[in-house]
């Protein structure tokens, strides 16, 4: 599977609560599970006015199809090329 960043444009998405918060999870399992096909959400931030996610899936159209039965906005979808963290430093010194 790929992995895929998802922008959301939801105004207010900071000022949710965990109740709303929880009914989001919720209904974007419900869905998940109705794909029929390969397909994780990993995690989502919420920051602004925006949530960004983090899912793993076949293709993009996949994410958009999630997005469309969850009736959740996917203003912009990019495919992960490749991962960093403080650990890639150490690849560094191997060569």
């Amino acid at each position: 599977m790929q992995r895929f960043i998802i922008e959301r444009e939801i105004p207010g998405a900071g000022d949710l609560d965990q109740q709303a918060l929880a009914g989001i999870a919720t209904a974007s399992n419900a869905v998940v599970d109705s794909l029929g096909q390969p397909y994780t959400w990993v995690t989502s931030y919420v920051a602004g006015d925006k949530i960004y996610c983090v899912h793993e899936a076949e293709s993009a159209d996949a994410v958009l199809e999630h997005a469309r039965r969850g009736g959740f906005p996917a203003d912009k979808v990019t495919l992960v090329a490749n991962e960093i963290g403080p650990h890639s430093a150490d690849l560094a010194e191997v060569s």
